[in-house]
């Protein structure tokens, strides 16, 4: 075998793990990736594998189909070019070390400043309650409620679903990232309603951890997936009879990420009302010390 020979296979080795590395962060199934990108599922499965012969137009769909970019499958080499160095630092950085990175960069020296703070955020799987709960903390404590994926909706004049079927999850992804700039722009205090793909995306969810106290809000797969059939809408999962298996994965492969979150708030067999009550509790401290970094007055909750 000749070293070019060596130089391929150990570069298509790369690929597929860089594609299945990608694919467990987005929660998706080989089926899904497949349905989402219209590759057959054997085809990912070979690429993954490393026996994938791949062309650039297939890369570029299963990339689409996760909402990443063509750049962040192919490996690098030894020599990353700069931008790919600090894009890798910025996902594996805390919320905390960007913003000192932040910072410095702008001459700061580091210093700690509360100035980002932009409210409560939160995030977890659809059929979590984050919006019922989300409009009952900000109603208490007397702040605008905002659903993430409503503000893509009306500065876009298209649904998600449309959007995903137009754009793909590349397109829908940088709509999100542009709407979440947007409300920070207002620099008004809310309580924010996520998508629950947005950890996926780790320029945005940087974002949120870094702008919002953000909680995850959990509950079990049971409790998901009957929110979710309630409400009518089972996407990415429709006319899947692996449906239950596919939110297990889902939830499983996400919940490092959820779990980066400040709080954890669990309704599981709760009523809503406990839920809200135990939300309240969570933000209680949260707000008093906020109100103490701005001087503001301290919200009665």
């Amino acid at each position: 075998m000749t070293e070019s020979s060596d130089s391929e296979i150990s570069f298509l080795e790369q690929l597929g793990q860089r594609v299945r590395t990608m694919r467990s962060l987005h929660g998706m199934s080989r089926k899904v990736l497949a349905k989402v990108s219209g590759i057959s599922e054997r085809y990912i499965a070979q690429l993954e594998a490393g026996r994938g012969n791949v062309s650039i137009v297939l890369l570029r769909r299963v990339a689409g189909a996760m909402g990443a970019h063509l750049e962040d499958l192919i490996p690098s080499g030894e020599h990353a070019p700069d931008w790919q160095v600090i894009r890798d630092l910025l996902r594996n950085a805390t919320p905390a070390q960007i913003a000192q990175a932040k910072d410095m960069l702008a001459g700061h020296g580091g210093a700690s400043s509360h100035a980002s703070f932009c409210g409560i955020a939160l995030i977890g799987l659809r059929g979590a309650g984050k919006s019922t709960l989300g409009k009952i903390l900000a109603k208490r404590i007397g702040w605008n409620f905002v659903e993430l994926n409503k503000e893509i909706e009306a500065q876009n004049g298209l649904s998600v679903a449309e959007i995903i079927a137009l754009y793909g999850q590349e397109g829908f992804r940088r709509m999100e990232q542009a709407a979440l700039n947007q409300l920070l722009a207002r620099k008004e205090l809310m309580v924010l309603a996520t998508g629950g793909g947005i950890v996926s995306e780790p320029l945005t969810f940087e974002l949120i951890l870094s702008s919002f106290y953000t909680i995850w809000i959990k509950a079990e797969p049971e409790e998901h997936m009957g929110r979710v059939r309630k409400q009518g809408d089972l996407r990415p999962m429709a006319d899947d009879r692996s449906a239950m298996a596919e939110l297990r994965n889902i939830l499983l492969s996400r919940e490092p990420l959820y779990a980066r979150a400040s709080a954890v708030v669990d309704t599981a067999g709760l009523s809503v009302d406990a839920a809200a009550a135990r939300l309240v509790d969570t933000v209680r401290p949260v707000l008093q010390n906020e109100a103490r970094a701005f001087g503001l007055r301290s919200v009665a909750v």
